[in-house]
């Protein structure tokens, strides 16, 4: 099947990420890498469990820490938790972050992956104050170059430094001049150690699915390093179709 088929498998819930939480050693790799501290006030768009605004008060020291989710049942969930952790300055919304309003953030955290939600955060973003520090994971926000990278953490800054060339995002995220495989395959590790799940024994599946798709991305782009496909990318999309079934080559353009 193609990759698309198999994604549609898969269930809402990991799709949507609403069952996707992310580790609390990542929330302090990316709190340090965006140097939050006590003179912010941190947000978190869709929150989940509320680990990130327990880890911003009790370790960073944040002024106050603001989550917001549209699942009731993860608000459920980040309400004890943060009740029995008895932390202070915290504050919980069950909201559409769409529709939510953050005018007195310092810092935001926004990992999504749909384009339709990020291209609307983006338009209430370009509202706020000078230098707030907007956190995603994976890639910048739309239609803008990041002022920090750690990959897979991303860091724009207000006002936004816009760009329409994708392939400049694209080489601003991985920091070369061209994508060769193993750029894809170093990036693609991170990520897929950075969002960890509890099935470590998947890790090698999703770094093939990731390496393909950075170095697919490139390739379309006119940004892949040399003209041919490298042997090993040949490998890899072989092995998803032969072990897995799973068919990426028509992504190539």
């Amino acid at each position: 099947m193609k990759i698309e088929e198999y994604l549609s498998t898969l269930p809402e819930s990991i799709l949507s990420g609403e069952e996707v939480q992310i580790p609390p050693d990542t929330i302090r790799e990316i709190f340090r890498f965006v140097n939050l501290g006590e003179d912010d006030t941190f947000y978190h768009l869709g929150c989940g469990d509320g680990t990130s605004l327990v880890i911003a008060r009790q370790e960073f020291n944040v002024k106050n820490a603001i989550g917001i989710d549209n699942s009731e049942k993860m608000i459920n969930v980040a309400k004890k938790n943060i009740n029995e952790k008895n932390v202070s300055n915290i504050k919980i919304i069950k909201q559409n972050v769409c529709l939510a309003e953050f005018n007195d953030a310092n810092v935001i955290l926004c990992w999504f992956m749909d384009p339709e939600i990020l291209e609307s955060m983006v338009e209430k973003f370009k509202k706020l104050k000078n230098d707030i520090r907007i956190i995603t994971i994976w890639a910048p926000l739309p239609g803008c170059l990041p002022q920090k990278v750690d990959f897979p953490y991303v860091m724009n800054k207000t006002p936004f430094d816009e760009t329409d060339d994708l392939k400049k995002q694209l080489l601003a995220v991985f920091e070369t001049e061209c994508i060769g495989f193993v750029t894809a395959w170093e990036y693609a590790e991170r990520y897929t150690k950075s969002i960890g799940r509890d099935n470590p024994e998947n890790d090698r599946f999703l770094v093939i699915i990731q390496a393909l798709t950075i170095w697919i991305n490139a390739k379309n782009l006119g940004v892949a390093c040399g003209e041919e496909m490298p042997d090993s990318i040949k490998s890899y999309i072989a092995i998803l179709r032969e072990y897995f079934g799973i068919e990426v080559e028509h992504l190539l353009k």
